[in-house]
């Protein structure tokens, strides 16, 4: 069932995922080679619980940590740990808080340092993916419309795109319907209408879009060990249409 939200729901998911945008860009500031993936959860937990809220991600599934992030051709759902970023990698971090009831969601990836231009093309397109998806993102449309840009984008650039795992809607649950690939035909899916709170995410590979899971039951990789990119914000349908709730202009 897709719960749709009224502008009192709304205006609580902007106040959660402003939390997320701010948790995100302190992020960013700390990525640097030297630091280990454990140290940013940290920091973002911290972060986190300091503006009143709680980290989506913690205990959910039983997953270990308040942040996910993914290095270099990890796609999703990696665990922080002692792992040491060093120049040249790429990291994408995924982040959720959850604040009066309402959660937010979005990813980023990251350079450590200098990074080969493949690595530049594979972050940049990937964002851009979002961005030319949520054009479609527009009352009266289907979900779908969404994804097929969004796969288009991608494919004309020479990147793929991941099929075993989508975006989702959010409200009071972190993961709620509908569903939303980043792949598909145009025309279908649910039809999109005001109040629809979205979680899109373009997960992006240099090289073939199949993926594996790690022996930890968590840490997702490319098959093929080519690089990955993960680019997510909370959006919501308005009338006018879709307003992102966890970027900061």
């Amino acid at each position: 069932m897709i719960f749709l939200k009224n502008n009192k729901e709304i205006e609580l998911m902007r106040l959660a995922g402003r939390i997320v945008a701010e948790t995100l860009l302190l992020i960013e500031e700390k990525v640097r080679p030297g630091i280990t993936t454990a140290e940013l959860d940290r920091i973002a937990e911290e972060f986190i619980t300091k503006h009143g809220a709680r980290p989506s991600f913690k205990g959910l599934y039983g997953f270990p940590a308040s942040l996910c992030i993914s290095v270099n051709e990890q796609v999703v759902h990696g665990i922080p740990g002692k792992y040491v970023l060093k120049d040249g990698d790429i990291v994408s971090v995924d982040c959720g808080a959850f604040l009066n009831g309402f959660h937010g969601d979005a990813a980023r990836t990251f350079a450590v340092g200098n990074i080969t231009e493949e690595a530049s093309k594979l972050i940049k397109v990937t964002k851009e993916s979002f961005f030319k998806g949520i054009e479609n993102a527009k009352v009266g449309n289907r979900l779908t419309d969404i994804s097929h840009e969004i796969q288009n984008y991608v494919e004309a650039a020479g990147f793929s795109v991941v099929r075993e795992f989508v975006g989702h809607g959010i409200g009071r649950s972190l993961h709620e319907d509908p569903d939303i690939p980043n792949y598909g035909r145009p025309g279908k899916g649910p039809k999109l209408v005001e109040g629809m709170a979205l979680a899109i995410e373009p997960m992006v590979n240099v090289g073939s879009y199949k993926v594996r899971t790690l022996n930890d039951n968590w840490t997702v990789v490319t098959s093929d060990g080519s690089l990955s990119a993960h680019y997510e914000n909370t959006i919501v349908i308005l009338p006018d249409g879709p307003e992102i709730l966890t970027l900061i202009e």
